[in-house]
């Protein structure tokens, strides 16, 4: 036999090892699995109506006749309707006639409709104790 120059296993192998037994046919034996689909843990959505000037959520539905609580801005205005887009002809996405000149005064267009957006729901279920959360690191 010739001197190899790297001894360690698998450089110029020359079987000199056991070749593994072949898997037997049949039926794997079943892995145990709860029964029934595993749950989902998904984030919750929610809609908002937000303040176009402030950012701050409104609570109301209804934001066609009121006022943003945090800074007073017009509700029913162009910068707060789902159709406004700045590059768009006449500031809306919506076929319109004349161009309102002021997008934060208030309007009656007929075509307003409150913009509205998806958000995660980030919010805790229940507030729990500094104690408890530590003491659910280590389960």
């Amino acid at each position: 036999m010739t001197e190899r120059k790297y001894r360690q296993r698998g450089y110029q192998d020359d079987g000199r090892s056991a070749p593994r037994a072949p898997r037997a046919p049949g039926p794997r034996p079943p892995a145990e699995q709860p029964e029934g689909p595993r749950p989902l843990n998904l984030m919750q959505w929610r809609e908002v109506i937000r303040c176009a000037r402030c950012g701050g959520e409104l609570a109301t539905a209804d934001v066609s006749g009121a006022r943003c609580g945090k800074c007073g801005a017009e509700l029913r205005a162009c910068m707060q309707c789902a159709f406004f887009d700045p590059g768009a002809r006449l500031q809306c996405r919506q076929p319109i006639t004349a161009r309102i000149a002021v997008k934060d005064a208030r309007n009656d267009c007929p075509r307003w409709k409150p913009r509205t957006t998806l958000e995660r729901e980030t919010r805790a279920a229940a507030p729990r104790s500094g104690r408890q959360s530590f003491d659910d690191l280590f389960k």
